[in-house]
């Protein structure tokens, strides 16, 4: 067996702002892809509240519950041992009070595994933010567009394309690090925006879809991946197209099954010649 690799903690990305090495974050919702992002070092797997489109189908992250996402990160934490571990709190899960933000955080920690957590939202949720790492729950920032409320109240728009814009987005970026934030992230922000706020911080921004600037990345699985085929962002890359790849592979089995080459003679299990032979008594003439 390999030897064990050394967990990844809050001090460590924190120390790759300091040396300004990129932090290479994905999302993964199961146990499977948390192995494979775990051997493949990424060094923070995000339990996104996309799961709740990506795998459960819903339209947008919104209806995603608390115990959905709980099953979510607790198969992760089965699979990843490297990685940190970040819980996406759904919406709902800490808008309403600070003390259920609270107990629902101490439910990713406790129940989920998870090493931190997301909350969306600038300046006006600091005080949420105070309070979850004071009671010991690092806790990562999310700012620029917010999938939990944005599309209701703006729609899918781009942050930060006005100077002034970009000011208000420093500005909640600052007291979310003054809050005690470990990280931000920064998504769908032009990347002037972006860069301006990644230098103002001591903590690191990671981007999605906000330019190279940011001290990390994350993007979600399933674009990398090709497997959601409802949309793809245009900040996603993808890198391979699995979808195209698993169908062809379906319709190659169900071709098999139809014209009698699967199972084939190395996918089955037989008796031993003398109990065959035992069983001539019972076959009907």
């Amino acid at each position: 067996m390999g030897e064990r690799r050394r967990k990844v903690t809050v001090a460590d990305v924190l120390a790759m702002k300091s040396q300004g090495r990129k932090i290479v974050s994905v999302t993964a919702y199961d146990y499977p892809t948390a192995l494979l992002a775990d051997r493949a070092e990424v060094d923070i797997i995000l339990v996104g509240d996309s799961g709740g489109m990506v795998v459960l189908g819903y339209p947008d992250t919104r209806p995603v519950t608390m115990e959905e996402m709980l099953i979510m990160c607790k198969a992760v934490s089965r699979g990843a041992s490297r990685a940190l571990l970040v819980g996406d709190m759904p919406f709902m899960s800490y808008q309403a009070s600070v003390e259920e933000a609270l107990r629902n955080a101490g439910r990713f920690i406790k129940e989920g595994g998870m090493d931190a957590v997301k909350i969306e939202g600038g300046a006006e949720q600091a005080g949420v933010v105070k309070a979850l790492t004071r009671a010991g729950i690092p806790v990562m920032a999310h700012i620029g567009f917010t999938p939990q409320s944005t599309p209701t109240l703006q729609g899918y728009r781009v942050q930060g394309r006005t100077a002034q814009s970009a000011q208000r987005l420093l500005e909640d970026a600052l007291a979310l690090q003054e809050a005690g934030a470990f990280s931000i992230v920064l998504e769908m922000v032009t990347s002037e925006a972006a860069e301006l706020i990644s230098r103002s911080l001591r903590i690191p921004t990671i981007g999605i879809g906000a330019g190279p600037h940011c001290d990390g990345q994350v993007l979600v699985l399933h674009d990398i991946l090709g497997l959601y085929e409802r949309f793809t962002p245009k900040f996603a890359k993808r890198y391979r197209n699995l979808a195209g790849e698993i169908l062809a592979a379906l319709q190659e089995y169900r071709a098999d099954v139809l014209n009698g080459r699967f199972p084939g003679e190395d996918h089955v299990f037989h008796m031993a010649p003398e109990e065959v032979e035992k069983l001539s008594p019972l076959r009907r003439p």
